[in-house]
This record gives C-alpha cells, structure tokens and sequence, in this order.
C-alpha cells in the first residue's frame, strides 16, 4: 500500500509562522479529495486482484494457495486502512461542526 497519499493530505496547507495564514480552500480540498480518491481506487484495484485469485483458485486454473493468501491480505489491509482513514475525517468532520462560530 503506498503511504503517499497520506503525505499529500499533510501537504497541502501551506503553514507560516506569521501571524496570517492564507489558504486556498479549493486547492486545498481538490488535493484532499485526489488523495482520497486515490486510496480508494488502490483498495478497489487490491480487492479486484483478491477476487481474480479467488476465482483462478476455484476454477483450478491455479493451485497457488500462497498468491491467494498473499493477494487476500493485500485487499484485507487495504480495506482496513480505507475505513480507518474513513473514521479519522469523520472525526474530524464531526469536531469542526461542533465548533463555535
């Protein structure tokens, strides 16, 4: 599983030690939402692979258990990783409408 999109979400916004911060909003979301949907297509790809072994594997096209295992833990991590990612900007999500204006 690449781990860079998690890097752009970190690298997105543009901070300074002044006391205004300017952000653009559009990028920065667009850049978020890329990185988002990236994570989302690598999990659909590793589950589509998972399913292509699965499916060699009961057809007796292959008898290769060890690529099985190995392609459906690649999909089990990955998906496990989406939902995970999924929660924390729920989280966040739900903090920033508690706030306070």
């Amino acid at each position: 599983m690449d781990i860079a999109a998690l890097k752009e979400l970190y690298g997105t916004t543009p901070v300074k030690s002044t006391s205004e911060v300017k952000v653009d909003a559009d990028k920065g979301f667009q850049s978020m939402l890329d990185s988002v949907m990236n994570l989302v297509n690598d999990t659909n790809s590793q589950i589509q692979a998972a399913h292509k072994e699965e499916v060699a594997f009961a057809l007796g096209e292959t008898d290769n258990t060890h690529d099985l295992m190995i392609a459906e833990q690649k999909a089990n991590i990955a998906l496990q990783y989406t939902v995970a990612v999924r929660d924390r900007v729920l989280e966040a999500y739900q903090q920033i409408m508690q706030m306070q204006i």
